[in-house]
């Protein structure tokens, strides 16, 4: 595998592990504060819908 592909999955990998502590900080919060922190959802939310399409195009330009 060349160099270039493999910073292209490592670029990939940062991507998705950004919308996955995004959905982690989401479930601490439905399994721990709902009742007081369940304000900080939808801004939560609007977070991980954009990481998570963000990731999809980068893998889709890329052919990944």
């Amino acid at each position: 595998m060349s160099e270039e592909a493999n910073e292209l999955k490592k670029e990939l990998a940062k991507r998705k592990r950004t919308a996955i502590e995004i959905a982690s900080r989401i479930h601490d919060i439905v399994e721990d504060s709902l009742w007081v922190d369940y304000d900080k959802m939808p801004e939560l939310s609007e977070k991980l819908v954009a990481a998570v399409q963000e990731a999809n195009q980068f893998k889709a330009a890329h052919g990944l």
